[in-house]
Protein backbone atom coordinates (compact mmCIF):
# COMPACT_ATOMS: atom_id res chain seq x y z
CA UNK A 1 0.00 0.00 0.00
CA UNK A 2 1.60 3.75 -1.16
CA UNK A 3 2.55 5.55 1.99
CA UNK A 4 0.54 8.39 1.00
CA UNK A 5 -3.10 5.49 1.46
CA UNK A 6 -1.23 4.38 4.41
CA UNK A 7 -1.27 7.61 6.34
CA UNK A 8 -4.57 8.40 4.97
CA UNK A 9 -6.25 5.33 6.94
CA UNK A 10 -4.06 5.36 10.07
CA UNK A 11 -6.15 9.30 9.87
CA UNK A 12 -9.25 7.74 9.77
CA UNK A 13 -9.09 5.46 11.95
CA UNK A 14 -7.90 7.70 14.91
CA UNK A 15 -11.08 9.98 13.40
CA UNK A 16 -12.97 6.93 14.35
CA UNK A 17 -11.91 6.25 17.96
CA UNK A 18 -12.20 9.60 18.79
CA UNK A 19 -15.88 10.30 17.23
CA UNK A 20 -16.42 6.66 19.31
CA UNK A 21 -15.05 7.85 22.60
CA UNK A 22 -17.07 11.14 22.23
CA UNK A 23 -20.18 8.93 21.45
CA UNK A 24 -19.59 7.13 24.26
CA UNK A 25 -19.34 9.97 26.98
CA UNK A 26 -21.98 9.29 29.87
CA UNK A 27 -25.03 10.70 29.13
CA UNK A 28 -25.27 14.19 30.50
CA UNK A 29 -21.33 15.21 29.51
CA UNK A 30 -20.04 16.96 26.92
CA UNK A 31 -16.73 18.53 26.06
CA UNK A 32 -16.81 22.05 27.19
CA UNK A 33 -14.83 23.39 24.06
CA UNK A 34 -17.99 21.92 22.34
CA UNK A 35 -20.03 24.33 24.19
CA UNK A 36 -17.78 27.12 24.65
CA UNK A 37 -15.34 27.24 21.34
CA UNK A 38 -13.32 30.53 22.64
CA UNK A 39 -12.45 29.17 26.20
CA UNK A 40 -8.51 28.71 27.27
CA UNK A 41 -7.73 25.53 28.67
CA UNK A 42 -4.72 25.17 31.10
CA UNK A 43 -5.35 21.00 32.49
CA UNK A 44 -2.87 21.20 34.88
CA UNK A 45 -3.38 17.38 35.87
CA UNK A 46 -2.73 17.09 32.60
CA UNK A 47 0.89 18.57 32.87
CA UNK A 48 4.01 17.92 35.09
CA UNK A 49 2.60 21.54 36.56
CA UNK A 50 0.68 20.79 39.64
CA UNK A 51 1.25 19.49 43.84
CA UNK A 52 2.18 16.14 42.43
CA UNK A 53 4.99 17.14 39.95
CA UNK A 54 3.70 14.45 37.46
CA UNK A 55 0.84 13.91 35.23
CA UNK A 56 -1.98 12.44 37.19
CA UNK A 57 -3.36 9.06 36.36
CA UNK A 58 -6.71 9.88 34.27
CA UNK A 59 -5.60 12.51 32.17
CA UNK A 60 -4.90 11.36 29.07
CA UNK A 61 -5.57 14.43 27.15
CA UNK A 62 -5.97 17.95 27.21
CA UNK A 63 -9.61 18.05 27.08
CA UNK A 64 -12.02 19.48 29.77
CA UNK A 65 -15.23 16.99 30.32
CA UNK A 66 -18.36 18.37 32.17
CA UNK A 67 -22.01 17.14 33.15
CA UNK A 68 -24.03 19.74 29.79
CA UNK A 69 -25.98 21.14 32.32
CA UNK A 70 -22.72 22.72 34.26
CA UNK A 71 -21.69 23.64 30.42
CA UNK A 72 -24.58 25.80 29.62
CA UNK A 73 -24.01 27.85 32.75
CA UNK A 74 -20.35 28.28 31.87
CA UNK A 75 -21.31 29.62 28.56
CA UNK A 76 -23.55 31.79 29.85
CA UNK A 77 -20.81 33.07 31.96
CA UNK A 78 -18.55 33.60 29.14
CA UNK A 79 -20.74 35.77 27.27
CA UNK A 80 -20.99 38.48 29.83
CA UNK A 81 -17.39 38.31 30.06
CA UNK A 82 -16.41 38.76 26.76
CA UNK A 83 -18.86 41.75 26.96
CA UNK A 84 -16.15 43.72 29.09
CA UNK A 85 -12.78 41.47 27.24
CA UNK A 86 -12.67 39.51 29.54
CA UNK A 87 -13.07 34.88 29.18
CA UNK A 88 -12.56 32.09 31.49
CA UNK A 89 -9.46 30.00 31.91
CA UNK A 90 -10.35 26.45 33.28
CA UNK A 91 -7.36 24.29 34.88
CA UNK A 92 -9.86 21.33 35.53
CA UNK A 93 -13.03 20.21 35.56
CA UNK A 94 -14.75 16.51 35.64
CA UNK A 95 -11.76 14.48 37.59
CA UNK A 96 -11.96 10.45 37.47
CA UNK A 97 -11.61 8.63 40.55
CA UNK A 98 -8.46 7.56 39.52
CA UNK A 99 -6.65 10.49 39.78
CA UNK A 100 -7.87 11.33 43.59
CA UNK A 101 -6.66 7.73 44.51
CA UNK A 102 -3.36 9.35 42.85
CA UNK A 103 -3.49 12.30 44.95
CA UNK A 104 -4.12 10.00 48.04
CA UNK A 105 -1.20 8.12 47.08
CA UNK A 106 1.60 10.90 46.73
CA UNK A 107 -0.06 12.27 50.25
CA UNK A 108 1.15 9.27 51.73
CA UNK A 109 4.73 9.37 50.31
CA UNK A 110 5.63 12.39 52.82
CA UNK A 111 9.52 12.12 51.42
CA UNK A 112 8.06 13.26 47.87
CA UNK A 113 8.57 17.12 48.53
CA UNK A 114 8.94 17.88 44.55
CA UNK A 115 6.65 20.53 44.72
CA UNK A 116 6.63 21.88 48.23
CA UNK A 117 7.90 25.43 47.98
CA UNK A 118 5.17 26.45 45.07
CA UNK A 119 2.11 24.47 46.44
CA UNK A 120 2.29 24.29 50.02
CA UNK A 121 5.30 26.24 51.49
CA UNK A 122 3.48 26.83 55.05
CA UNK A 123 2.06 22.87 55.46
CA UNK A 124 3.84 20.00 56.40
CA UNK A 125 3.06 17.70 54.05
CA UNK A 126 1.95 14.90 56.93
CA UNK A 127 -1.07 17.20 57.42
CA UNK A 128 -2.57 17.24 53.89
CA UNK A 129 -5.47 14.90 55.00
CA UNK A 130 -5.91 16.77 58.65
CA UNK A 131 -6.81 19.60 57.11
CA UNK A 132 -8.36 18.88 54.47
CA UNK A 133 -6.59 19.36 51.28
CA UNK A 134 -6.17 16.03 50.04
CA UNK A 135 -9.37 13.71 50.58
CA UNK A 136 -10.48 10.21 49.29
CA UNK A 137 -13.29 11.75 47.51
CA UNK A 138 -13.97 14.91 45.29
CA UNK A 139 -16.96 16.63 43.72
CA UNK A 140 -14.91 17.21 40.21
CA UNK A 141 -15.76 13.58 40.30
CA UNK A 142 -19.48 13.97 40.28
CA UNK A 143 -18.85 16.10 37.23
CA UNK A 144 -19.98 19.67 37.75
CA UNK A 145 -17.53 21.13 39.44
CA UNK A 146 -14.70 23.38 37.54
CA UNK A 147 -11.44 25.36 38.96
CA UNK A 148 -11.38 28.27 36.99
CA UNK A 149 -10.35 32.00 36.46
CA UNK A 150 -10.41 34.68 34.65
CA UNK A 151 -8.60 36.44 31.72
CA UNK A 152 -7.90 39.34 29.67
CA UNK A 153 -8.90 38.66 25.96
CA UNK A 154 -6.24 41.49 25.02
CA UNK A 155 -3.01 39.78 26.05
CA UNK A 156 -4.57 36.27 27.62
CA UNK A 157 -2.88 37.10 30.89
CA UNK A 158 -4.80 35.87 34.48
CA UNK A 159 -6.23 38.72 36.67
CA UNK A 160 -4.41 38.70 39.74
CA UNK A 161 -6.08 36.67 42.34
CA UNK A 162 -3.46 36.82 44.68
CA UNK A 163 -2.38 33.14 44.92
CA UNK A 164 -1.99 30.77 42.78
CA UNK A 165 -3.97 27.71 41.30
CA UNK A 166 -3.96 25.03 43.81
CA UNK A 167 -1.89 26.68 46.50
CA UNK A 168 -2.78 24.67 50.07
CA UNK A 169 -2.61 27.55 52.29
CA UNK A 170 -5.08 30.55 53.55
CA UNK A 171 -3.85 32.64 50.93
CA UNK A 172 -6.21 30.87 48.79
CA UNK A 173 -9.43 31.64 50.87
CA UNK A 174 -12.23 33.99 49.22
CA UNK A 175 -11.56 35.95 52.01
CA UNK A 176 -7.90 35.56 53.30
CA UNK A 177 -6.42 36.29 56.46
CA UNK A 178 -3.27 37.24 54.72
CA UNK A 179 -2.23 40.44 53.18
CA UNK A 180 -3.62 40.69 49.28
CA UNK A 181 -4.28 44.15 47.86
CA UNK A 182 -7.99 45.49 47.15
CA UNK A 183 -7.37 45.26 43.29
CA UNK A 184 -6.61 41.54 44.14
CA UNK A 185 -9.56 41.08 46.45
CA UNK A 186 -11.79 42.66 43.69
CA UNK A 187 -11.12 40.32 41.32
CA UNK A 188 -11.93 37.40 43.86
CA UNK A 189 -15.45 39.49 44.19
CA UNK A 190 -15.66 38.99 40.07
CA UNK A 191 -15.24 35.72 39.78
CA UNK A 192 -17.79 35.04 42.82
CA UNK A 193 -20.37 37.08 42.35
CA UNK A 194 -20.61 35.48 38.48
CA UNK A 195 -20.23 32.09 39.06
CA UNK A 196 -23.08 32.94 41.77
CA UNK A 197 -25.29 34.93 39.38
CA UNK A 198 -25.02 31.51 37.00
CA UNK A 199 -25.70 28.95 39.59
CA UNK A 200 -22.38 27.59 41.30
CA UNK A 201 -21.59 27.39 44.84
CA UNK A 202 -17.81 28.38 46.09
CA UNK A 203 -15.51 26.25 48.13
CA UNK A 204 -14.17 29.59 50.59
CA UNK A 205 -10.97 27.76 50.99
CA UNK A 206 -10.40 28.12 46.97
CA UNK A 207 -11.28 30.52 45.39
CA UNK A 208 -11.15 28.94 42.07
CA UNK A 209 -13.41 26.25 43.34
CA UNK A 210 -17.11 25.55 41.87
CA UNK A 211 -19.77 23.14 41.68
CA UNK A 212 -23.19 23.60 40.38
CA UNK A 213 -25.50 24.29 42.79
CA UNK A 214 -28.18 21.98 41.12
CA UNK A 215 -25.87 19.33 40.16
CA UNK A 216 -27.42 16.19 38.08
CA UNK A 217 -25.19 13.38 39.65
CA UNK A 218 -25.20 14.64 43.49
CA UNK A 219 -24.38 11.11 44.62
CA UNK A 220 -22.32 9.13 41.66
CA UNK A 221 -18.25 9.43 41.53
CA UNK A 222 -17.38 8.93 37.67
CA UNK A 223 -14.08 6.90 36.65
CA UNK A 224 -13.91 6.72 32.77
CA UNK A 225 -10.75 8.64 31.61
CA UNK A 226 -10.15 12.51 30.19
CA UNK A 227 -9.82 12.05 26.68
Amino acid sequence: MPTRQKTFKIVILILIGQLLFAANLPEGFVYLDKIIPNMTLELRYYTNHNFLGVRVDGYEENRSIISKKAAEALKNLQEELNSYGLGIKVFDSYRPQKAVDHFVRWARVLDDTLTKSEFYPKVDKKNLFKKGYIAPKSSHTRGSTVDLTIINLKDGKELDMGSNFDYFGKLSWVHTPENISMEQQSHRMLLQTLMNKYGFNNYNEEWWHFTLRDEPFPETYFNFPVK
